[in-house]
């Protein structure tokens, strides 16, 4: 039966501890259970007002702001939770944890949020998972069929040391990824192209290499070669969406296994060594906190199939 959270609009005051999280966020904890595409819509309705005035999903809100929070028709919450299965899985990959933050070993093929038909990803899954956490957070992003190393703050405190350090290039993220091709005599090489998001006629996102599009380098290095293969290493320089992906195929190395950006017939021919999924994994991440000097570095080793997959290829 479809529940209504609450009976009445609600007046929520800002305080310290929320202060820079995105408004969407804030109204997915205040409105628990209501899913992400609803969130969006009563905000774009303008039933969602900060200071009484429309805003924005992406609005960062401040100390103080008044958040006007309408009734919400949603399903029960006895049949809008995460399956089981998903929960379990999630439990499993957990591979750090302390009082201030939680490092996963993604899955591919799992949605680090809902959204587009998805309605538990990672965050949604694990505040469901842990109803007194209340302020979970994702402290970055990997695209859903990447899998491999991702943290999620655990307070608001470690959210902004992480997101500081993030912006300085104080995080040093590791990727692994199997592509089709080689660099002939090369061991290494650093990408430096920059990269623009577009939109399809039939609405598929896609980035590309574009003299207007947003500064993005990548280095990367040979691991070991195979037949018309190479296990490479990848360390981001920055952070744009679907970077590794776009500048290996740039590179003329795209990733095995990848269907957006990929090659059509390598992939077909890899499936029958048994790749069905995106070989690229984030293999670590190292950072030293900025108050107690503490170095964090977190790996998350490759799953069955892939190590499967090197094994064969060896």
């Amino acid at each position: 039966m479809p529940e209504v959270t609450g009976k009445k609009v609600r007046i929520v005051a800002v305080d310290a501890e929320f202060s820079g999280q995105r408004l969407d966020n804030f109204l997915l904890r205040e409105l628990k259970g209501v899913p992400r595409s609803l969130i969006y819509k009563i905000v774009r309705r303008g039933e969602v007002r900060v200071n009484k005035g429309r805003a924005n999903v992406k609005y960062r809100l401040q100390t103080g702001d008044q958040v006007r929070i309408p009734p919400v028709r949603q399903s029960s919450p006895q049949t809008n939770m995460p399956h089981k299965g998903l929960q379990d899985s999630l439990a499993e990959a957990i591979i750090y944890e302390d009082k201030q933050l939680l490092v996963i070993n993604k899955p591919s093929g799992m949605a680090v949020h809902g959204g587009s038909g998805i309605s538990f990803g990672v965050i949604e899954t694990l505040r469901a998972m842990r109803p007194q956490e209340k302020s979970l957070e994702l402290v970055h992003r990997l695209d859903r069929d990447t899998s491999g190393c991702l943290m999620v703050a655990k307070k608001r405190s470690m959210l902004k040391i992480l997101h500081d350090l993030q912006r300085e290039d104080g995080i040093e993220k590791k990727y692994l990824a199997l592509v089709h091709g080689n660099w002939g005599k090369k061991t290494e090489i650093t990408v430096d192209a920059p990269l623009k998001k577009n939109t399809l006629k039939g609405g598929e996102r896609i980035v590309q290499v574009d003299a207007a599009g947003k500064h993005a380098v990548t280095h990367f290095k040979i691991l070991e070669t195979y037949k018309d293969a190479m296990l490479v290493q990848a360390i981001l320089e920055t952070g744009r969406t679907h970077q590794i992906r776009v500048h290996l195929q740039h590179a003329g190395t795209p990733i095995l296994g990848d269907l957006k950006y990929g090659d059509g017939t390598a992939n077909k021919i890899i499936r029958q060594n048994g790749l069905y999924r995106l070989f690229l994994h984030a293999v670590r991440l190292t950072f030293t906190h900025p108050e107690s000097g503490k170095l964090f570095q977190f790996h998350a080793p490759l799953d069955s199939e892939l190590e499967s997959l090197l094994a064969v290829l060896r």
